[in-house]
């Protein structure tokens, strides 16, 4: 299996020692979109020992233009983003353990998904997500990597608790629904994730490999106007979060419902609900509107609206933007 990361190993920072660390490791990657897939592939290539790829979402056409893992099949299948990813990445490199999970992350759930990981790989859509990370990252002691791209642009930093400013030091608040620009009123081309998951990608194997030449600040890049920018940040003395006060995990902030990047949809979280039974709820749902289903989610028609279900009891709403009328469907067909 040496021949196989030779070219990885002939290079300086990395060496066979590198090499050895990167395949004893275990990475957590939250979000298989455009950032994910692209940090996923590259990851399995360079032989992680272990990687764990939670997604809440399924794929959409609009999701093959940049989402580098995906293919029309899977569409045709029905399949989720984290099944379909870890599916096409056994093919890849089957040395790796890789483990595709369909959940939503959240402040019940998080610590389990990411203990005992060696770093968490951010490749989300929303800023909520990222606060919780940045809180267990904190509690646990281990580090992220945060990346965001959207229309031409995008940023990247390294996290490491305890020892750099934390996500919250240099956001210290939530960023409110439509006060920033997202894929459905900006758009994404390509490029953007991809180089910013390249250097997400570059960030998480200098923390495998105990690198010193760890990003310390948060770049900012836009490939269209090819800028690119370095700030430096600082950790705020005034920061809830590296004081221990972790008020994501806590569940002070839990999120209810939000809207989905560039999807046209609403996602409703109810975490008061485990599991759902996809058998008996068809039973229920067959009188009132149209339902299909397999082992990975439910679809449900009604009145024109389309919700999808997943076995953790989270529901996509489509074709809203209206968190509101999105809650008031779940709570109408699926419960409180």
């Amino acid at each position: 299996m040496i021949d196989r990361y030779s070219r990885q190993i002939l290079f300086p920072g990395i060496g066979e020692g590198g090499q050895k660390k990167i395949s004893n490791s275990y990475v957590v990657l939250v979000g298989c979109g455009g950032l994910g897939t692209i940090i996923a592939s590259a990851l399995v290539r360079a032989g992680v020992g272990r990687l764990r790829i939670i997604d809440r979402d399924f794929i959409e056409y609009h999701n093959l233009q940049r989402q580098a893992l995906f293919d029309e099949e899977d569409i045709k299948n029905g399949l989720p983003k984290a099944i379909a990813a870890e599916r096409h990445l056994k093919k890849v490199n089957s040395s790796v353990q890789i483990d595709g999970i369909v959940a939503d992350v959240n402040y019940k759930n998080i610590e389990r998904f990411v203990r005992g990981a060696n770093v968490i790989m951010d490749c989300l859509d929303n800023f909520e997500t990222r606060f919780l990370i940045n809180d267990v990252s904190l509690k646990l002691n281990i580090p992220w990597v945060y990346g965001g791209a959207i229309s031409s642009y995008g940023t990247t930093m390294t996290i490491i608790p305890h020892e750099t400013r934390c996500f919250r030091c240099v956001s210290p608040t939530q960023i409110r629904a439509g006060a920033t620009p997202t894929c459905d009123t900006a758009g994404v081309i390509s490029p953007a994730p991809w180089v910013i998951a390249s250097l997400q990608t570059a960030e998480a194997l200098k923390l495998l490999v105990g690198s010193k030449e760890l990003n310390r600040d948060l770049i900012m890049i836009d490939v269209w106007e090819s800028t690119f920018h370095r700030i430096k940040t600082l950790p705020r003395e005034d920061c809830p979060a590296c004081r221990g006060n972790y008020e994501f995990l806590s569940g002070k902030f839990g999120i209810k419902a939000t809207s989905l990047c560039g999807q046209n949809a609403v996602q409703v979280v109810n975490t008061n609900i485990e599991k759902v039974s996809f058998e008996e709820l068809a039973t229920r749902l067959k009188a009132i509107g149209k339902v299909t289903y397999n082992e990975f989610m439910l679809t449900f028609i009604v009145d024109s609206q389309e919700m999808v279900i997943f076995p953790d009891g989270r529901a996509i709403v489509k074709d809203t933007t209206d968190e509101s009328l999105a809650r008031g469907l779940y709570t109408k067909y699926i419960g409180t």
